[in-house]
């Protein structure tokens, strides 16, 4: 038993410096706290693909008509582009009464006061019936109503289709745009029951 017993502790004794030398794992990297712990051996997720940048399209000829009333007044400002689905009619407007007013592009470049008179009609180069509800309409002229508050204010945004170009409203005689009294119905011909003219405003080519 004795030579057994000093046999186990040579033996020990020599293993000793080769477990001294062995490698040992490393420890665990450091963890940020409530961060999910990362299997072992998965590959790191990529990181996400940028969003691609967004790019206006480029402006299209563009044109305005500064508004007053029929005591020559400022109304306001309103600008027409062109697009390749139409024109794009943006206005801001005041000193206005409140409620809702035709408003449309006439065919004569001249806003003579107190009437518009001299504005003539509708622009309706193509002959049609007025209003967007008319089965034979509408006019190229024909806008939607404007809504004007209790404070005589209205902004707006909206669109001159079937056809508009804005190259037309520069013919021999010109284009004005024109607000009237009433609402317009959209089918009555030829004005849409609109009443009279209470602001108008020649159409320019914007500089």
């Amino acid at each position: 038993m004795k030579i057994r017993a000093l046999l186990t502790a040579a033996a020990l004794t020599a293993a000793m410096p080769a477990m001294a030398q062995a490698p040992q794992a490393a420890p665990p990297a450091a963890q940020a706290p409530g961060q999910d712990k990362p299997a072992t051996g998965a590959p790191a997720a990529p990181a996400p693909a940028a969003a691609p940048e967004k790019k206006a399209p480029p402006k299209g000829e563009m044109a305005k008509a500064m508004v007053k009333d029929a005591q020559g007044k400022d109304v306001g400002e309103i600008t027409f582009e062109q697009t390749a689905k139409g024109v794009v009619v943006k206005g801001t407007l005041s000193n206005l009464p409140p409620g809702q007013h035709a408003f449309h592009i006439h065919e004569t470049g001249k806003c003579d006061a107190p009437d518009f008179k001299t504005a003539g009609g509708h622009f309706n180069p193509t002959k049609k019936a007025h209003g967007i509800m008319s089965p034979k309409g509408k006019h190229e002229g024909d806008l939607p109503n404007l809504y004007v508050g209790q404070d005589g204010s209205v902004k707006f945004d909206t669109f001159a289709q079937n056809g508009l170009k804005l190259k037309q409203l520069f013919d021999k005689d010109g284009s004005a745009v024109m607000v009237h009294t009433k609402e317009d119905d959209y089918f009555t011909d030829p004005t849409g029951d609109a009443g009279g003219r209470i602001a108008c405003g020649v159409v320019e080519k914007a500089q």
